[in-house]
């Protein structure tokens, strides 16, 4: 079935685009949560008007999201946790943590956009990259300090 993506849909495509999608994907998840209509000849030249201004919108905001790495880029954290005499902590710092002392640093970072594969359970310096958009991406240094 064709459709138009009315929002960003993951592996699928960006908002604007006209898909081939499977009849049972388009029914059962696109069309009932508002993620896509059908493509009909209405809706197609609805899409070539909005084209532009959505390009436009979409280039501003890519580098909005670039600016905002790029000034988080280099940001240095610090936590400080109970560890052990070999240095692996009793507890972790996970992206829930880096998400908030982002947040006390003055960024607003979503969850997600936190690639981090395992929570840091030892002490010492890490590089945790914060994907803002595929196109955005800053490193940021986590250092985790023990405490007695």
């Amino acid at each position: 079935m064709k459709v138009i993506l009315l929002s960003d849909v993951e592996k699928v495509g960006i908002a604007g685009a006209v898909k081939n999608v499977a009849d049972g994907f388009a029914r059962n998840f696109l069309i009932p949560r508002r993620l896509a209509q059908q493509a009909t000849p209405e809706a197609l030249k609805w899409v070539e008007k909005t084209q532009e201004k959505r390009k436009q919108q979409r280039e501003q905001q890519v580098q909005q999201l670039r600016d905002q790495a790029a000034k988080m880029n280099g940001t240095s954290l610090s936590f400080t946790r109970k560890a052990g005499d070999a240095g692996k902590l009793f507890g972790s710092v996970g992206k829930s943590d880096i998400v908030d002392s982002l947040k006390a640093s003055g960024y607003t970072v979503d969850k997600n956009s936190v690639m981090l594969p395992a929570a840091i359970k030892e002490v010492g310096d890490s590089e945790v990259e914060i994907r803002l958009h595929p196109e955005a991406v800053a490193k940021v240094k986590v250092s985790v300090l023990a405490r007695s």
